[in-house]
């Protein structure tokens, strides 16, 4: 998190919104140095207020930047106006329906426990090398955590050995988005893993100590891996086993945290539980804010479409069938 400086005539309200939105628990980096640049031109043109002329003056100058980036940008000035009418009712507030549209998300894919056998199987053959003599179960132990505990790349390889706890079955995900930290717990057979895998380290006699990366890389004396480097394990095996999007492309590293959150809704369905009531908990397992930052990862699927539809019908469906007259219309 950067200190962010202001010296325009509006530099104590951007000063305390940013300062709210931090004690809210966001890093607002990147807000911040969008209104950074809006109070940059307010200073060095001398203008008093901000206005729809200033406004459109602070865009050109963002035109450099791809305009899903600009959208972002200008979305992050216009919640600072509405922030300041609240207290101000007369002050510029820009028109949203004047920046550039949003881009069309990626799609992400949906790992399936299939999905998942696969890959493991595939990760068990996977060559050992002088400077990766653990990939196969360095590889086989981050698909796992990834797909089962919906853990972000980077909360991932900055997990210590001391993060995990065998007595009590738990992850520590130390402070990292919105400054959450959180204990995950975690299943027997996911305990089994790293277990196997922290004896197959002791074997070789690596580094061990709670401050040593659990995503150990060999290379240049030892270090956690970097993003580059587990993808680099990953997605070779996602191409041997066969698996793409609907649109041909290999499926992110971040796929597996969407896919997570899909599985628990899913079988939340399939057990017949109340699902409103489980969001915030899945929320606060992934780290959210809130349960409306989950909302981005629940994506409708078939199989979730069946379970549905199977609910539906056990509890209303003797209604809909009561309703049906003899030649099959509607009552």
């Amino acid at each position: 998190m950067t200190n962010a400086v202001f010296t325009s005539t509006l530099a104590p309200v951007f000063q305390r919104y940013v300062s709210m939105k931090r004690a809210l628990g966001r890093q607002f980096d990147s807000a911040a140095h969008a209104l950074e640049s809006l109070d940059r031109l307010l200073a060095k043109e001398g203008h008093p207020d901000l206005n729809a002329a200033v406004f459109a003056a602070w865009c050109k100058t963002e035109e450099h930047l791809s305009s899903g980036v600009r959208r972002v940008r200008m979305l992050n000035v216009h919640a600072f106006c509405l922030y300041r009418q609240r207290t101000e009712f007369a002050c510029f507030v820009p028109d949203p329906q004047g920046f550039p549209p949003y881009h069309q998300r990626i799609r992400p894919y949906i790992f399936s426990e299939s999905d998942i056998a696969r890959l493991l199987e595939a990760a068990s053959g996977l060559n050992r090398t002088k400077t990766t003599p653990l990939r196969p179960e360095l590889t086989r132990l981050a698909i796992i955590l990834l797909f089962t505990t919906g853990i972000r790349r980077g909360e991932l390889l900055n997990l210590l050995e001391g993060d995990y706890d065998r007595r009590d079955a738990t992850l520590h995900v130390r402070a990292t988005k919105f400054y959450k930290s959180r204990l995950l717990p975690i299943h027997e057979g996911i305990v089994q893993e790293i277990e196997k895998y922290l004896s197959a380290r002791a074997k070789l006699r690596w580094p061990s100590s709670p401050g040593a990366p659990l995503i150990w890389n060999a290379i240049h004396g030892g270090r956690a891996y970097t993003g580059t480097g587990i993808s680099y394990c990953i997605k070779p095996l996602l191409h041997r086993c066969g698996i793409k999007a609907g649109n041909g492309r290999t499926p992110r590293i971040h796929d597996f945290r969407h896919s997570f959150a899909v599985n628990a809704l899913l079988r939340w369905y399939r057990a017949g539980a109340d699902v409103d009531a489980k969001l915030p908990l899945l929320a606060t397992y992934l780290g959210h804010g809130s349960a409306i930052s989950t909302h981005h990862y629940l994506h409708f699927i078939e199989p979730m479409r069946v379970a549905a539809s199977e609910r539906f019908a056990k509890h209303y469906g003797s209604l809909i069938v009561g309703s049906v007259s003899q030649n099959g219309r509607l009552r």
